[in-house]
């Protein structure tokens, strides 16, 4: 079974190339991210056609998660549990989408998650957001945990664990996606007991998921690994590879984010 997380960076502005990317790579379950629409504008009939169950928790013009699958799912939650902002409102951005899926033997529980940003990591509210979110999903990855299924939390995380996931540490000591709080609230939910499906697998750098537009960062392999498959030991166990797609990133019009597909046995 292959599931894969992809931050789309628009929908609408992607769609001929995730339509491609589907045909060509065929995931079951599909996690997508930044899809920048509402539900009720989302482009479901062109990915339906090609054999797809659409859900999606979506927002106008940023933000948004989606869940593609072969198979429709048994349950689905929208919006990360815990949704209350220090002041008692409630949380609107739309980051969170998590299904449950039939599967031979049982079920698995799988979520598409759009992690904040948190930049600039001086801003009173940004990067206070992005460390308090980190912590709900931690409190939500420790509860789902207990219900010792397979449990995969597929996304864009905006995170990069370690110093070999980007070319120059340095560059980034001050950014909201590399501080030491940062990683320290990433590192916690490893310490849960998730499994960082890439690094699972090889300790290979110069392994990234994502290229910044500018100056040229594509072509000289800038780029990060803030994408992540993370994994309970019950899905863990049944990893069998993880690549990523890097080669989607030189497509017409693309995302500045490539797939990470994880390849699972199930059965």
């Amino acid at each position: 079974m292959k599931i894969a997380t992809w931050n789309i960076n628009g929908v609408k502005a992607r769609l001929e190339n995730l339509c491609q990317w589907l045909r060509e790579s065929s995931p079951d379950i599909a996690c997508l991210q930044e899809i920048k629409s509402v539900d009720e504008t989302f482009p479901r009939l062109e990915i339906e056609a090609l054999g797809y169950h659409v859900e999606t928790h979506g927002q106008k013009g940023f933000n948004g998660v989606a869940l593609l699958s072969k198979s429709k799912p048994d349950e689905v939650t929208r919006g990360l549990p815990g949704g209350e902002n220090p002041d008692g409102t409630k949380d609107e951005q739309s980051r969170y989408i998590e299904g449950v899926f039939s599967v031979p033997g049982g079920a698995i529980r799988v979520a598409s998650i759009y992690l904040p940003n948190g930049n600039p990591s001086d801003d009173p509210v940004k990067y206070p957001y992005k460390l308090a979110w980190m912590e709900r999903l931690r409190r939500h990855a420790e509860a789902c945990l207990l219900l010792e299924e397979p449990l995969i939390l597929a996304g864009d995380y905006n995170v990069i664990p370690e110093p070999h996931d980007c070319v120059d540490p340095t560059v980034w000591t001050t950014d909201a996606l590399f501080l030491p709080q940062t990683r320290a609230a990433f590192r916690s939910l490893e310490n849960l007991g998730l499994v960082d499906a890439v690094r699972a697998t090889t300790d290979a750098a110069k392994l990234y998921t994502f290229w910044d537009y500018q100056a040229g960062a594509w072509q000289k392999n800038n780029g990060i690994r803030i994408d992540h498959l993370m994994l309970s030991p019950e899905a863990s166990d049944r990893l069998t590879s993880v690549s990523i797609e890097k080669h989607v990133r030189a497509w017409e019009k693309p995302s500045d984010h490539v797939p990470v597909v994880g390849i699972f046995n199930f059965s």
